[in-house]
């Protein structure tokens, strides 16, 4: 699913929704799964896992080094996690438990990334990330599923 500010992918991973939410709860292992390669790593005074609420902050680059704050926004444990930051736009993670066409069992993961309640939206898409997002998603997904999945 996509539209112009909501970018939305999925991808079954054939583990549980509870060891995948362990990872997203995670920050120190956003830059192991990160698929646009611009999370460098968590802040060392942030929580070492995520709940309602949380506040926890991230080394990035695009281009230059820059470090953002973001707070959880959505909490159910072991189903959602999303958060933001100060310019607004949300990015969620949604787990639901599922089987692929060989009856394997696993989760269906949903990775968004959520702009339609920020003002000045049209500066993202300037920006180009309404068209790297979705590729970028789907890089994300793959890397969760083999961090998830690969011994």
């Amino acid at each position: 699913m996509s539209n112009r500010y909501l970018v939305s992918r999925d991808r079954f991973i054939a583990a549980e929704p509870g060891r995948i939410f362990e990872i997203l709860a995670t920050p120190a292992l956003h830059s192991e799964i990160d698929g646009s390669d611009t999370v460098k790593g968590a802040q060392p005074k942030g929580p070492g896992r995520l709940g309602p609420g949380a506040k926890f902050g991230m080394d990035m680059n695009i281009r230059v080094n820059y470090r953002i704050l973001n707070t959880v926004t959505e909490f159910e444990e072991g189903r959602r996690i999303a958060w933001r930051h100060f310019y607004g736009h949300v990015w969620r993670y949604l787990l639901e438990p599922a089987a692929d066409s060989s009856g394997l069992p696993g989760t269906l993961v949903t990775e968004q990334w959520d702009a339609r309640g920020v003002r000045g939206r049209f500066l993202l898409r300037l920006a180009g990330y309404l068209r790297r997002h979705p590729e970028n998603i789907d890089r994300t997904l793959a890397r969760l599923d083999a961090y998830v999945t690969c011994p």
